[in-house]
């Protein structure tokens, strides 16, 4: 069975979307007001980005499951520009969008597993995941 909900990310109004789809799985799967929010958050960077720097892509949330533990997990992809350098902007307060510069160290920050892939011309794809504790 596919767990996976995804919203494509063209404009502003699927920030909302996605927020609000990730904000209701955290919450099925029974995580507390405050990592609801740490989750809200995190989409809201990575639907940003997609609408900022690649005008389109996708964010999927998915319930995942290892072991005895339940999680959630955010797909974030483009085939946007792509990111040269990853190491510079997982650097704390680098930000080329003039915003507060949370952005994926952010994320990085709140969730529990976080990975990236991107290269130039080929987009990006992130994953994130948050394990209810």
């Amino acid at each position: 069975m596919n767990n996976q909900s995804c919203v494509k990310i063209i404009n502003e109004w699927d920030i909302v979307a996605a927020r609000q789809l990730g904000r209701n799985v955290a919450k099925e799967l029974g995580f507390g007001i405050v990592d609801q929010a740490r989750i809200t958050t995190a989409i809201s960077e990575l639907a940003r980005n997609i609408y900022l720097y690649a005008g389109q892509g996708q964010v999927c949330i998915e319930k995942v499951y290892d072991g005895g533990k339940a999680g959630l997990r955010i797909g974030a992809t483009d085939s946007g520009p792509g990111i040269s350098d990853i190491r510079q902007v997982m650097e704390d307060g680098f930000t080329t969008s003039g915003g507060l510069g949370a952005g994926l160290p952010g994320v990085k920050r709140l969730m529990d597993e976080f990975s990236i892939d991107s290269s130039p011309g080929h987009g990006t794809d992130i994953q994130a995941t948050k394990w209810l504790r």
